[in-house]
């Protein structure tokens, strides 16, 4: 989820799919394979991932967009109906792209108050290597159920975590995956999520219907996901009570820690669960842990800078890195400010180029009624619903898009073979809303890592929820387990 909205600011009605009978299925999937080939040659054959900048992939895209526009352009499509597409792109991030710079203001805040360390400082205590992983789902979904948002759950408790879990030597890719699971099971179903409310929208049920429904599959795949890494808890090699001694001593040594910055974040959650604007909550928690780190961290703004008002305002705008005398807490306590989020921002806005093209020129709803066409049977049709969601969200880097085009495209094929329509709200939601975040350059992918500051592809094995949820919406429909059916059908 991108933010929390009510069902009306989503816009449904003014989703339009765009549809272009000049363009056959092979030129949609042109500017595809073009762009698969090319991040494929990029991940996997080039050596040096800092050619270009550091932004191969933002330039990928682009050159994707390019070729689409070229396939537009034969196929009678006007330019500017592209660019306005495009904007019409732009501006659905809008706020996102706010809410990212303003969680690397955050980031950059809570370390400079110690808030951030004081979170590491007390889980260290609590939270133990042998129940970590497990806990830190329980812990991201308790969080994403009550605020209805994966990207706030991350942006807060998920930093901590993967502080915690660091520090006691965890894998990050293990942390990540299993906070980005749990954020994403209560994304999925809280009845503030935006998404949630979307799908069944889309496909004409009701809220409680649809979350009802959708729990049928969602309840199994958290539980294997939580057995997967109590599993993964009792195995793993970490640092040890050993070395915990020597992290909580480091910490005190370096900053004042004191539970009264748990202030910040309780008021920041508060403010959420009150329905408040992310941008409103986040912008407060930046501005209130600057006051806090004035009150309780002065020893440490000096220690970076002769002037403390100077250091708290590199903290939200730039780099910052605290030195400890431990070297593990020293690579910890880094953060990248504002500027930090830039290559993300970047990755977000040239892939909202590509996938705007793509859908002004037809090749989005093309290749959707295409899979739409090979559905002859009911297990074919959730299928080819599921395969939709993924492409989408490969294609058009927005998890919207992944759940407003093949909602509106599937919609009377469900009705025609009597299935109920939580049937496809709930096949939505298992395979656009949570395979959003496994897409490096998606929106949502963009986000979780750049705020995790874990690579997708270090976290996508052990995101075992998001990756799970899309088999299993298949294997309930091979088996014919719990289809609802419309009624008289």
């Amino acid at each position: 989820m991108q933010d929390n909205k009510n069902l009306s600011e989503i816009e449904i009605e003014d989703q339009k799919i765009i549809e272009n009978k000049e363009l056959n299925l092979l030129e949609s999937l042109i500017p595809v394979v073009i762009l698969m080939c090319l991040l494929a040659y990029n991940i996997f054959l080039v050596e040096d991932q800092e050619w270009l900048g550091g932004y191969t992939n933002q330039y990928i895209l682009l050159m994707g967009g390019v070729v689409a526009a070229a396939v537009g352009f034969y196929n009678k499509v006007s330019f500017k109906t592209m660019i306005a597409e495009v904007w019409e792109n732009w501006k659905s991030v809008f706020v996102p792209i706010m809410i990212l710079f303003l969680v690397g203001a955050l980031a950059g805040s809570w370390l400079v108050s110690g808030i951030i360390p004081a979170m590491v400082y007390y889980g260290l205590q609590v939270l133990s290597p042998a129940i970590f992983l497990p806990a830190s789902v329980i812990i991201a979904a308790i969080i994403s159920i009550a605020t209805g948002s994966s990207w706030t759950t991350s942006a807060t408790v998920g930093i901590a975590l993967i502080g915690i879990g660091s520090a006691l030597g965890i894998p990050t890719g293990m942390i990540a995956g299993a906070v980005i699971s749990g954020a994403y099971f209560g994304d999925k179903m809280s009845p503030l999520s935006d998404t949630t409310n979307l799908a069944p929208a889309m496909a004409g049920t009701d809220l409680f219907t649809h979350i009802k429904y959708m729990a049928l599959t969602t309840v199994p795949t958290i539980v294997i996901t939580l057995i997967v890494f109590g599993i993964l808890s009792s195995t793993i090699d970490t640092s040890g009570n050993a070395d915990v001694s020597n992290l909580l001593a480091s910490i005190n040594n370096t900053f004042n820690i004191t539970p009264l910055l748990f202030i910040v974040p309780a008021v920041v959650i508060a403010m959420i669960l009150m329905k408040t604007k992310p941008l409103i909550a986040l912008g407060s928690g930046v501005l209130l842990a600057a006051v806090f780190a004035f009150i309780f961290q002065g020893d440490v703004l000096l220690s970076l800078s002769d002037s403390k008002f100077n250091t708290v305002i590199t903290s939200i705008l730039s780099e910052t890195s605290i030195e400890t005398d431990n070297e593990k807490l020293t690579e910890l306590f880094y953060a990248g400010g504002m500027n930090g989020m830039l290559w993300t921002i970047f990755l977000i806005i040239c892939a909202m180029v590509f996938g705007g093209i793509m859908d002004a020129i037809g090749a989005l709803a093309k290749i959707t009624k295409s899979l739409l066409s090979i559905a002859s049977s009911v297990f074919g049709l959730f299928t080819s619903t599921v395969v939709s969601c993924l492409g989408l969200n490969v294609v058009a880097s927005d998890q919207y898009l992944a759940i407003v085009i093949p909602g509106k495209m599937f919609k009377k094929a469900y009705e025609d073979k009597g299935l109920a329509p939580e049937n496809l709200s709930r096949t939505l939601e298992d395979s656009g809303t949570v395979t959003s975040v496994l897409i490096p350059w998606n929106t949502c992918g963009a986000y979780q890592s750049s705020v995790l500051g874990v690579g997708v592809g270090e976290y996508f094995l052990y995101a075992i929820f998001n990756w799970l949820s899309p088999f299993m919406t298949l294997i309930f429909a091979a088996f014919n387990l719990k289809i609802r059916m419309l009624r008289g059908k």
